[in-house]
């Protein structure tokens, strides 16, 4: 090694362990901060909660968020460190006394710091003191001091939440440690004793309509013979009868009417259970009288299409009859009337529902035609029937959207583009939705083969029109396979855009025919019955001056075996890249002194590959379906699993028809269309996402994805645009995007692409101060090709023993969160490079030096 090396090497890593010692000693004196420095005489700090159960430490989330005093947050943590008492205490809490005596008291002091100063700014210089020691407490966390009748309340309701759970008989103490630092530990030692099982359950019903139905609804009773008794059956078994019985045509129940009764006395630990459900009351004036409860008919169905504020006086002018339903309108009918009563559950003749109700609803939403539809019921008292009046408030017919915007980037100095959007509600009186959007874009950039400035050289525009229909638009009847509760619908998607000077200025077009349907409210599905996309390359002799890296490593190669001068160069005066390409040929062809076993050789062919598939025209073909589950059931839940699979076909469709009309082929064997051949080849993606919510701002999220993606048939490699990279701020942040792998390789290419993808994420997220949040990160993935034209190994996954070479990036971040997103920054080490030699992988460049810095909006996932 070089003596600049060896130099180079050690100022590398004297610079990395100063880092590091810094942060010690830094984490050293907050540490050696006395965290009882607020503690009072006589008061004790909490420091922690140990809960008992039979003599074993439970751990359980639910038990220990009993606790009502909890110790400081972080004083239990990873790093045992509570940061946010060392902020608190780090305020003073007498601090007008302390400028008083320090600053006011002093004349002399308070005159020359007026004159510094001015009045003005002197007394805002004592405010700041105030507001920043003001800052330290909000942010900061006072100490949790010990309370001995918060500690009572806790040790009755730990008594109480298994007394819920069945062990009635269970006995909580608790023990205090106080040393004399003002520390104090609380150990709550529960004992369960035997618990309570159910036994008999005894119906005691007084409507005889509902006791007819009780050998039915008693079937799947969450309260089970021999089953130990819990009191959150209880609740749950009230909500399912009251829910059978609402979706059973009992329109007046209510979960009030239910009752449950247990009797333990005398039963040798086992729990005798009464189920009362009372009949209906009835309040007329002062009175109040009973009856049993009856179910009720739907009658009629009225739909009141034009119901809002505006013509809210204005007489009903046009009725229409369709089917069961009877349509009313203020203004003429705007809508077909199977458009309507296709979102419509409740039928006439049907006893009523609350799922029929819920169904309506949320498909009239899922439309979009409607603001806020409302359903109310009206009883017919000469029967026990139900009147359904729907009532909807159009959505204005057209909406008109603009969307300016100013930006930078790697290819452009400043950049201007422009988007308007047209929606059509309605289109055709079937609810159906029309988008027609277009874009348009300049900027303003230095072309590398041109010396000359150009302004607004850079241009792109485009167009989409998006059709939405609100059911399965097929030649056949998909009702049975998809009902219509799953509120289906039919996407018609047709784009094209155009590009000058960014990249090998594109000109692409796809059309899209797509089918999506919800059977669950967690699970949601997607069809793309055809996706047609045609890309076309207008500009590929420049394609070195936008692969710059793949240039300038033939320009060394070309220099190192005498091919030209070393003050030449493959580019000629004219910014033309002609020679580049008359040396490949040469190379290629045996016209320079490189055998095919020579690396350069190697370098050289593995470059023209990559060019020629990244500058040949794409043609795709394809069909797909996604499978989604997501269990997350709002924004605040951070406890729950997200699935998603996805499969895709390109090219068979072609290919049949190619082979059936005896199509000729080029000369590389691959059929053509419009003389592109078209890509095949099969493709598959699996995710899965999992968070773990310890409270607190706690929260472990882990994240799974693998994809691949096999050429066969009409393709050998896979187009760029459905090849898979790693690195970026939503994958191994580590590396920057399209800079990780393939496999061990060290390429220098601009973007590094493969068909095969692994890649693990974990995360652990916790609070720090506010809306202000930390977290720390390993990202574990890589790229490799399989089952193509790559034969590179460096670069090929050949089976487990290619798992060497994953690469593993770790570090930390900090995420803001503005409630509507999160703003975030990570820093990514390589801890794991496989790029490099074998032997020297493991933390080669982890430094700050080396790290990978990213931004982006909201969490990685």
């Amino acid at each position: 090694m070089r003596l600049a090396d060896c130099l180079a090497l050690v100022e590398i890593k004297y610079r990395t362990i100063s880092i590091a010692l810094v942060f010690v000693i830094f984490m050293s004196l907050l540490s050696s901060c006395n965290i009882v420095k607020r503690v009072k005489a006589g008061e004790h700090l909490v420091t922690e909660n140990v809960i008992l159960e039979d003599d074993k430490k439970t751990k359980e989330e639910r038990i220990n968020n009993i606790v009502i005093q909890k110790a400081n947050s972080g004083m239990q943590g990873i790093f045992n460190f509570p940061l946010k008492l060392h902020v608190y205490n780090l305020a003073r809490p007498n601090i007008d006394s302390i400028i008083d005596a320090k600053i006011l008291s002093n004349p002399n002091k308070v005159r020359r710091k007026t004159n510094l100063l001015s009045k003005k700014q002197f007394d805002k210089y004592i405010q700041s003191k105030r507001d920043f020691n003001s800052w330290l407490k909000r942010t900061g966390e006072a100490p949790v001091i010990y309370n001995q009748n918060k500690t009572e309340k806790t040790a009755s309701n730990l008594n109480k939440y298994y007394a819920k759970r069945g062990w009635f008989n269970n006995t909580v103490d608790f023990e205090v440690n106080k040393d004399s630092n003002k520390r104090a530990n609380v150990t709550y030692k529960v004992v369960k004793n035997e618990p309570y099982t159910l036994d008999s359950i005894k119906p005691f019903i007084s409507s005889p309509a509902i006791d007819t139905l009780y050998s039915d609804f008693s079937k799947a009773s969450y309260l089970k013979q021999g089953d130990q008794f819990d009191e959150d059956n209880y609740e749950r078994e009230r909500e399912r009868i009251n829910t059978y019985l609402r979706n059973s045509g009992f329109y007046y129940f209510g979960q009030d009417y239910i009752r449950m009764v247990i009797d333990t006395i005398g039963t040798n630990h086992k729990v005798n259970t009464e189920l009362i459900i009372a009949d209906r009351s009835i309040r007329g004036g002062d009175s109040t009288i009973t009856r049993p409860f009856k179910i009720y008919k739907i009658k009629e169905i009225n739909i009141f299409t034009d119901d809002n504020f505006d013509n809210r006086f204005k007489a009903i002018s046009d009725t229409t009859t369709y089917k069961d339903y009877t349509l009313y309108s203020k203004n003429k009918l705007k809508f077909r009337p199977n458009a309507l009563t296709d979102a419509v559950f409740i039928n006439k003749g049907d006893i009523y529902s609350d799922l029929a109700r819920s169904r309506t609803t949320r498909y009239l939403n899922d439309l979009q035609m409607f603001r806020y539809p409302s359903i109310d019921y009206v009883e017919n008292e000469k029967d026990t029937t139900l009147t359904a009046n729907i009532y909807l408030e159009p959505r204005k017919k057209y909406t008109l959207s603009f969307d300016p915007e100013i930006n930078q980037s790697n290819i452009q100095t400043i950049g201007f583009s422009f988007s308007t959007g047209l929606k059509i509600r309605n289109i055709f009186r079937g609810a159906e939705t029309l988008e027609v959007t277009g874009i348009a874009a300049i900027g303003a950039s230095k072309d590398r083969s041109d010396d000359a400035s150009a302004f607004f050289d850079i241009n792109e525009y485009g167009g989409n029109i998006r059709l939405t229909l609100p059911r399965l638009f097929t030649p056949f009847n998909t009702d049975k396979i998809i009902p219509k509760y799953m509120s289906p619908n039919t996407i018609i998607n047709l784009s094209a855009t155009s590009q000058q000077n960014i990249g090998l200025d594109k000109q692409t077009s796809a059309g899209i025919v797509g089918y999506n349907w919800f059977p669950s409210n967690t699970v949601s599905n997607t069809v793309e019955l055809f996706n047609v996309q045609f890309v076309k390359n207008l500009n590929t002799d420049n394609y070195f001056g936008v692969y710059t890296n793949s240039f300038d490593r033939l320009d060394n190669i070309a220099r190192d075996i005498g091919y030209i001068n070393p003050s030449e160069s493959l580019e000629d005066p004219t910014n033309n890249f002609d020679p580049a390409d008359v040396f490949i040929d040469d190379v290629l062809t045996g016209n320079t002194s490189l055998t095919p076993q020579d690396d350069e050789y190697v370098s050289v062919s593995n470059i023209d590959e990559r060019k020629d598939r990244l500058t040949e025209n794409n043609l795709i073909f394809s069909s797909s379906f996604d499978y989604k589950k997501d269990k997350r059931q709002n924004i605040f839940d951070n406890d729950f699993s997200v699935f998603k699979w996805r499969i895709e076909l390109a090219g068979n469709l072609l290919s049949n028809l190619s082979e059936v009309f005896g199509a000729s082929k080029n000369d590389n064997g691959n059929y053509e269309v419009f003389g592109v051949a078209f890509s095949q080849y099969f493709k598959t993606e699996i995710d899965y996402v999992k968070y773990f919510d310890f409270g607190r701002n706690n929260i472990f999220a882990f994240r799974s994805y693998a994809g691949i993606a096999i050429p066969y048939g009409n393709s050998n490699s896979i187009p760029f645009a459905e090849s898979f990279f790693g690195g970026g701020p939503n994958d191994n942040r580590a590396w920057t995007a399209y800079n990780l792998g393939p496999g061990s390789t060290n390429t220098t290419d601009e973007f590094n692409e493969a068909n095969f993808k692994i890649h693990l994420s974990a995360e652990q997220r916790f609070g720090l101060f506010g809306k202000l949040r930390g977290a720390l990160f390993v990202d574990v993935g890589n790229i490799w090709n399989v089952l193509d034209n790559v034969e590179d190994e460096n670069a090929t996954f050949t089976g487990f023993k290619s798992l060497k070479n994953i690469a593993i990036g770790s570090g930390f971040g900090l995420r803001y969160d503005f409630d509507f997103f999160v703003l975030r920054f990570d820093v990514g080490f390589k801890t794991y490079d496989p790029a490099q030699e074998l032997d020297n992988r493991w933390f080669r460049d982890y430094n700050f030096r080396n790290a990978v810095y990213n931004i982006g909006i909201n969490y990685p996932f």
